[in-house]
């Protein structure tokens, strides 16, 4: 095979694999664990229920793989809610996080803050930090 007929069917190649990325079926992504739009109320585990609500998503996904500078720059890029804080869900990544002491990924939340001392601002949690409030999310389905 010469130079120029090895060329061509490289192009071939190319060819035919971006038509099939084009026309290929997407797959279906997993479902959120909670929805746009649902109010949730933010709260951790019994031990220490405050939560973290960060300021970028990458960093929300960095700190549950257990990768950060040092406490200081924690605080510098979340805020600290009391728990029964209310949220409202208005972005949900379905398996973003990879929480470096758990073998499943979970889902994280960008919320803004409906009431408390942050009340109007938005960030990011994980989506068992984001619990619905039963009446709403009834009526949200």
């Amino acid at each position: 095979m010469n130079a120029a007929s090895s060329a061509a069917s490289a192009r071939a190649a190319a060819g035919l694999l971006a038509f099939a990325l084009v026309t290929a079926e997407p797959a279906a992504a997993a479902p959120c664990s909670v929805n746009v739009g649902w109010h949730v109320v933010l709260a951790s585990d019994a031990v220490d229920p405050d939560v973290f609500v960060w300021d970028s998503r990458p960093r929300l996904v960095d700190y549950a793989a257990g990768q950060w500078g040092d406490t200081k720059a924690i605080f510098a890029h979340t805020m600290l809610v009391r728990p029964g804080t209310q949220a409202l869900v208005i972005a949900c990544a379905a398996g973003q996080a990879h929480p470096k002491y758990s073998s499943s990924d979970e889902d994280v939340v960008g919320v803004k803050v409906l009431s408390g001392p942050f009340r109007g601002r938005y960030g990011w949690v994980l989506a068992g930090d984001a619990h619905p409030m039963r009446e709403r999310a009834a009526k949200a389905q």
